[in-house]
């Protein structure tokens, strides 16, 4: 796949944010990051790995219910074989987030154990948890706690500054706003974050990266589109997405097809699950686009 757009959101904000969580690990005994799990890579941040500095990682597998099953079995086993505790979740309804204590707690083991030695007993354990903008961390924790303890939303940026919240007797929590990396090495690994949302939809061409979407999909799930919109398959991308425009009624004045307009239905359709359990890429190769 050929990609001819540049990938690159780093506002000031997430440098600052950045250097504040270095500081803050000082006080955290458990890092637990959310990765999408369309693309547990991509959006994994790879400035965390060497922040965290020996600490003990979760790994939640977020949005589970939009990813592959398949697929994200493979991740779990990918990253329990790097040593991460892992766990899928999907924190709008809610599967899977009460298990996270019990994570919480295999991950602290020995801390547990270190602490009921001194003669120090249920001394909560203090989390940090990290995640790229939009990857679901205050519907998480809303979810965790029963309780609207954050703003939510489905725009990157919504948390804008870390705040601490008590989750249960066991359990404190600190937040932090979602943060990216200064610079994508791979322009593979922003196409993905910006197929997800996580990446401002302004600051790409959504037609252009609708096409490479529907590229994507005719190759690995050919039937996704044609189920979804009940249209006929096509033999390329651009009259792909005329048959959606043409199925949702997408025309300008004139009747001439409106394709950003079907773009921008096929890319919130991808976002919201309405195509499908669709994977972005895989632990075999980590790279399908």
């Amino acid at each position: 796949m050929v990609i001819n757009m540049e990938f690159q959101w780093y506002p000031g904000h997430m440098s600052k944010a950045k250097r504040a969580m270095q500081e803050d690990l000082k006080l955290i005994n458990v890092i637990i990051e959310l990765v999408d799990a369309r693309v547990p890579l991509s959006s994994k941040n790879p400035d965390i790995d060497p922040m965290a500095n020996g600490k003990s990682r979760i790994i939640l597998l977020n949005k589970c219910d939009l990813a592959d099953p398949a697929v994200t079995a493979r991740w779990i086993k990918y990253y329990e074989e790097k040593g991460f505790f892992v766990s899928p979740v999907n924190s709008k309804n809610g599967k899977g987030v009460r298990q996270v204590n019990d994570v919480i707690q295999s991950a602290c083991k020995e801390k547990i154990e270190r602490d009921r030695r001194r003669g120090i007993l249920n001394r909560p354990i203090r989390a940090m948890i990290v995640g790229i903008p939009n990857v679901g961390k205050s519907t998480f924790i809303n979810s965790f706690a029963r309780k609207a303890c954050t703003k939510t939303g489905n725009k990157p940026g919504v948390t804008k500054g870390k705040q601490w919240i008590r989750l249960n007797k066991n359990v404190e929590l600190l937040d932090t706003p979602g943060i990216l990396w200064p610079k994508f090495e791979d322009q593979t690994v922003g196409l993905r974050l910006a197929f997800i949302g996580s990446i401002k939809d302004e600051l790409s061409n959504q037609y252009e990266l609708c096409l490479l979407l529907l590229q994507y999909f005719k190759e690995y799930y050919p039937e996704a589109v044609p189920r979804a919109y009940q249209i006929d398959p096509a033999d390329t991308e651009v009259e792909l997405l005329k048959n959606v425009a043409k199925r949702r009624g997408c025309l300008k004045s004139g009747g001439e097809y409106d394709l950003d307009k079907a773009a921008n239905y096929v890319i919130d359709d991808f976002r919201n699950g309405r195509l499908g359990c669709i994977s972005l890429e895989q632990p075999e190769n980590r790279l399908l686009l």
